[in-house]
C-alpha cells in the first residue's frame, strides 16, 4: 500500500489502515522510518486535532478500568475515542504481554472506540518512543478524544505532559498525604488529581486523601496556563462510574479557557520543539550503535578497565572521532 493510499484511508476514518499506520510508526527498520516521516508529514496537512489527555498513575490504581468506564462515558456523548496503552517490557526478555484491551472489554467492541496496546521497548518517561506519532495518526483518523494511558509509574515519569493537552493523575486512596502532595515531579505537572476506588469501604479513605491533595495543590506555585481554582482534586469511582460528568466538565472548560486565552497553540508549539529535540538526540546516539563506533568504544573500554585512561578524556575521544566523521 502507497503513503498516499494509506494516508487517504486514514483520513476517511478506516481502523484498519489507522492500525497498520501505527505499526509502521513503531517500526525500526530504516526504510520504515521514513515511509512514516512521510505519511505523518502528508496528515499534518488535514490540520485535525482531538483533545488529548495523558494519564498516569502507579501501578494497580485502577487506570485501565477508569479508561473504560470513562471512554464509554465518552462515547455515550457521542465522541470518538482513541486509547492508546503503554504497556511495560520485560528487562530480560523484551517482550510484553499487551493485556489492556483485553481489561476495556466494554469499549474494546465500542464502535466509536479505537484500543490500541503498545510496548514501552524500555523507553523511560512511562510511554514508547513512538507514542507521540501514534497519537498524530489518531488525530488524523477523525478521533475527538486520544487517551494515553502510560505504565505504572512513580514521581519522575513526566514524559507523558509533553504528549498531552491535559495531564490526569489517578491515585488510590489512603496514597499520602499532604506532604507527599507538595513533592516535585509529577504532582506539579498534572492538570487534575483524580483520586480512584472512592466507593464501598473506601470511600472515606478517599475523601481523606482527596482533602489533602487539595490543601497542596494550593500550596504549588500558580502556572500561568491554568485558570482560577485549577489544578484541582476530584473524587472519582471508575467501578461505580461516578464523578466522571464533573471531570469531564472540569476538562473541557479547563480546555476551553486555554484555547481561548492563547495557551492551547502555544503548549502544542513547545511540544513539537520538544520531540524535534528528542530525535536528534536520539539520532547521535544511534551514530554509536554503528560497527566502527562499537569497535572504538570496546577498545576504549578496554583501556579505561585497565586504569590506562580515564573515563572523561576516552568519552572525549570517541566524540571527537564521532564529530569527525
Amino acid at each position: 500500500m502507497t503513503t498516499d493510499t494509506l494516508s487517504d484511508r486514514i483520513l476517511n476514518g478506516e481502523r484498519r489502515a489507522l492500525a497498520r499506520a501505527i505499526t509502521l510508526v513503531e517500526s525500526q527498520r530504516a526504510d520504515h522510518r521514513a515511509e512514516a516521516a512521510a505519511l505523518l508529514d502528508r496528515l499534518r496537512e488535514s490540520g485535525r486535532q482531538a483533545i488529548r489527555i495523558g494519564l498516569s498513575g502507579t501501578p494497580g490504581v485502577g487506570k485501565s478500568t477508569f479508561i473504560e468506564s470513562f471512554g464509554m462515558f465518552l462515547t455515550g456523548q457521542g465522541l470518538r475515542v482513541a486509547v492508546l496503552a503503554v504497556d511495560p517490557s520485560s528487562a530480560r526478555s523484551g517482550g510484553s504481554i499487551l493485556g489492556d484491551k483485553t481489561r476495556m472489554d466494554r469499549l474494546s467492541r465500542d464502535p466509536n472506540a479505537f484500543i490500541r496496546p503498545s510496548p514501552s521497548q524500555a523507553h523511560l518517561g512511562g510511554v514508547a518512543r513512538r507514542t507521540r506519532e501514534a497519537v498524530s495518526l489518531c488525530e488524523a483518523a477523525g478521533f475527538d478524544v486520544v487517551l494515553i494511558e502510560t505504565v505504572g509509574v512513580g514521581q519522575s515519569e513526566t514524559v507523558v505532559s509533553e504528549i498531552s493537552d491535559l495531564f490526569l493523575l489517578l491515585l488510590a486512596p489512603a496514597g499520602g498525604d499532604e506532604l507527599q502532595g507538595v513533592k516535585r515531579g509529577i504532582m506539579e505537572m498534572a492538570d487534575l488529581i483524580l483520586v480512584n476506588k472512592a466507593d464501598g469501604d473506601l470511600r472515606p479513605a478517599a475523601t481523606r486523601t482527596c482533602a489533602d491533595y487539595s490543601g497542596a495543590l494550593r500550596l504549588l506555585r500558580k502556572r500561568p496556563q491554568d485558570p482560577e481554582g485549577f489544578p484541582k482534586a476530584l473524587m472519582v469511582s471508575a467501578l461505580e462510574e461516578a464523578g466522571l460528568t464533573k471531570a469531564w466538565e472540569d476538562m473541557t472548560s479547563l480546555v476551553t479557557w486555554r484555547r481561548e486565552n492563547g495557551f492551547w497553540d502555544r503548549r502544542r508549539a513547545d511540544q513539537a520543539r520538544y520531540w524535534f529535540e528528542q530525535e536528534v538526540r536520539h539520532a547521535l546516539l544511534a551514530r554509536l550503535e554503528t560497527a566502527q563506533a562499537r569497535s572504538q568504544m570496546h577498545q576504549l573500554s578496554d583501556e579505561v578497565a585497565q586504569g590506562r585512561l580515564g573515563p572523561a578524556i576516552a568519552a572525549e575521544t570517541l566524540l571527537a572521532t564521532l564529530g569527525r566523521d
